[in-house]
């Protein structure tokens, strides 16, 4: 089965708030900056339709895989939602849970992925995935400690989105508050990426 295409007007689907995809866009392209990587994805998690959506890419991908979703067992993103862990694969051809014909289906076949759960509490809404990163860190933190720190900043990120587009005052934009969120959080990120040690 092949990543599936649906409408971005699809609840479930990419936000329509300019801010809201700014702030997405801006986790995945700090993570691949950060991780030296070919590309990252974060996903959203639709619950109600067992699915997988792609909210935002950096690198490989970006210009069609926003807004395409596939199902939710499948392939390591899958397993990571499924399971709630982190999982890092150095070699995905001799990786059970590696789905290839899936991978196929983007365009782009990894060697090599980080994945980790982007968590609400214990509510899992989506999963944060970086492809190919490069072999040596920038950061004198270990690529898991450094996954998890970035997991959660990307958590802050779709709990917002999540939250601006179901919450009872949801609107054209975000809140005034979840702008004031939005706008520490990028500071965060950028400062994460700034304060990286080059390799």
């Amino acid at each position: 089965m092949s990543v599936e295409n649906r409408s971005v007007t699809d609840p479930s689907g990419p936000p329509d708030d300019p801010s809201a995809r700014e702030l997405l866009q801006s986790v995945v392209e700090v993570a691949r900056a950060i991780f030296g990587a070919q590309a990252s994805s974060v996903f959203l998690l639709d619950e109600e339709a067992g699915e997988l959506v792609f909210q935002a890419v950096s690198g490989r991908g970006e210009e069609f895989l926003v807004g395409r979703r596939f199902p939710a067992d499948r392939g390591i993103a899958g397993w990571v939602a499924a399971s709630a862990e982190p999982m890092i694969v150095d070699d995905l051809a001799a990786n059970a849970s590696f789905d290839r014909s899936l991978a196929q289906s983007t365009a782009y076949v990894p060697d090599a992925i980080m994945a980790a759960p982007l968590m609400d509490d214990d509510r899992v809404l989506g999963v944060l995935e970086v492809l190919d990163p490069a072999p040596q860190s920038r950061s004198s933190l270990s690529d898991l400690d450094l996954l998890f720190l970035f997991a959660r900043q990307a958590s802050i990120a779709l709990r917002i989105v999540t939250r601006q587009r179901t919450g009872p005052a949801a609107g054209p934009g975000l809140a005034p508050e979840r702008r004031t969120e939005a706008a520490e959080l990028v500071r965060r990120l950028e400062r994460l990426l700034v304060d990286a040690p080059h390799a």
